[in-house]
């Protein structure tokens, strides 16, 4: 098998482990009666994103080589989401908050690291190999949305969105891949060379930048725009399922199938991620921010006032901008920052980057949507006022989403020029 094969491979199953779950997982904790709770399981992603990649990436650098690493996590993380899926399936309709959500938390603990550790497996194997990871990463990084596509339909398929079944999914694919990274070539570690300490890992040595007003007004509309990137994974497969409660839409495909709805959103994702170069580099990343922004408002507003039935057409489109809404900001602000930043700490800015939006941003963004869902549609007592409810916190999301990107359309300075190569790597 060749390398690019065997990375595609780890970048299918890397990815797939997630799919098995992100979306859905919303679904199952309504039905767990856990809705309330919905925030508290997606934040805690953006918990563990603060430190733990940095420091198993440590330990990567200097003990145990990568690819030996992201197998140990993956089998840990397995163990773990296992464990979950055991517990609740044994529990039935008595699940309990507190043991599902350590299993999980300690399950998610050990898988996040794993994104980064299995890009780093990537780039060694290809240097190993003598190849260019400019050109041959992205088109094998791109099987990991594939697998992620994959998986979410076959949750779909089988029936395991609104069960507890959609953990042991991803436990199974996680001991599979965890086995296969022990088969990798062997990445390097530096024991003697010089060591990154746990302030540069952690991306702490770039907080210089805030002295920076540009910079720091960047760093900041980061965060509100990381606010939005885990509502739609949290709360749009429970808020599509509850339309099989209302019986003009209960036989719909898509209040039955929302996982297949929303994988058209990674499909979305896909596709625009080739645009960006192009916008970037006609508009610059201030207008491609904006336009970032602006999509989150349509993704927020055409989920408030569609429907699974006539009014699909709008959920459909909400699932294309996405696309736009995530990579023009995620893939996009990642350039700027690599394109505006000193060598010296470059890697430490980027760092920052991910503490600012997958970290504070989305951990503050999904406790902050609970209060609302459970504002507006928990505390209804019937299906009907639920939906409406939906409705109502779908559009508060967007006036959020609006409110941002007014402001940064104000407040954020920068003048574009045509002529700099602002997509260089």
């Amino acid at each position: 098998m060749s390398v690019k094969l065997r990375l595609i491979v780890m970048n299918f199953l890397q990815y797939a482990i997630w799919g098995a779950y992100l979306t859905s997982m919303g679904s199952y904790l309504v039905k767990a009666g856990l809705a309330v709770h919905i925030g508290m399981f997606y934040a805690m992603q953006g918990v563990v994103s603060l430190f733990m990649p940095a420091v198993l990436g440590i330990v990567a650098d200097r003990w145990i080589p990568a690819q030996r690493l992201l197998g140990l996590c993956h089998l840990a993380a397995a163990l773990f989401m296992g464990a979950a899926g055991w517990y609740a399936l044994g529990a039935g309709d008595g699940v309990a908050f507190g043991p599902l959500f350590a299993l999980y938390s300690l399950s998610v603990a050990f898988y996040m690291p794993t994104i980064a550790l299995s890009n780093s497996v990537a780039y060694a194997v290809l240097e190993g190999a003598g190849r260019d990871t400019v050109k041959d990463f992205p088109p094998i990084r791109v099987w990991g949305t594939v697998g992620f596509i994959c998986s979410m339909l076959v949750c779909d398929a089988a029936g395991f969105q609104t069960s507890s079944m959609q953990f042991v999914q991803c436990a199974v694919l996680g001991i599979v891949l965890g086995a296969y990274a022990f088969t990798l070539p062997e990445c390097p570690v530096n024991r003697t060379g010089s060591r990154k300490s746990l302030v540069d890992a952690l991306g702490l040595r770039a907080f210089t930048l805030f002295r920076q007003k540009k910079m720091a007004i960047f760093f900041i509309f980061s965060m509100l725009l990381g606010v939005s990137l885990q509502i739609t994974n949290g709360f749009a497969n429970p808020f599509i399922t509850s339309f099989r409660d209302i019986p003009e839409y209960a036989a719909t495909f898509g209040a039955n199938h929302a996982n297949a709805l929303i994988s058209l959103s990674q499909v979305s994702e896909t596709l625009c991620i080739l645009l960006i170069p192009f916008f970037l580099k006609r508009f610059g990343i201030k207008r491609v921010m904006l336009m970032a922004m602006f999509a989150w408002v349509l993704r927020f507003g055409l989920f408030g006032l569609g429907n699974p039935g006539g009014g699909v057409w709008m959920f459909v489109l909400s699932m294309i901008v996405y696309g736009v809404a995530f990579d023009f900001f995620n893939v996009s602000g990642s350039l700027y920052v690599n394109n505006t930043t000193d060598v010296a700490i470059r890697s430490s800015a980027q760092g920052l980057f991910m503490i600012m939006t997958n970290g504070i941003g989305a951990m503050v963004g999904t406790l902050g949507a609970q209060v609302v869902v459970n504002r507006f549609v928990y505390s209804q007592a019937t299906p009907a006022e639920q939906v409406a409810g939906w409705s109502h916190a779908w559009l508060f999301f967007a006036a959020y989403a609006l409110v941002v990107a007014l402001l940064f359309a104000v407040v954020f300075r920068y003048k574009h020029d045509p002529a700099a190569v602002e997509t260089r790597h």
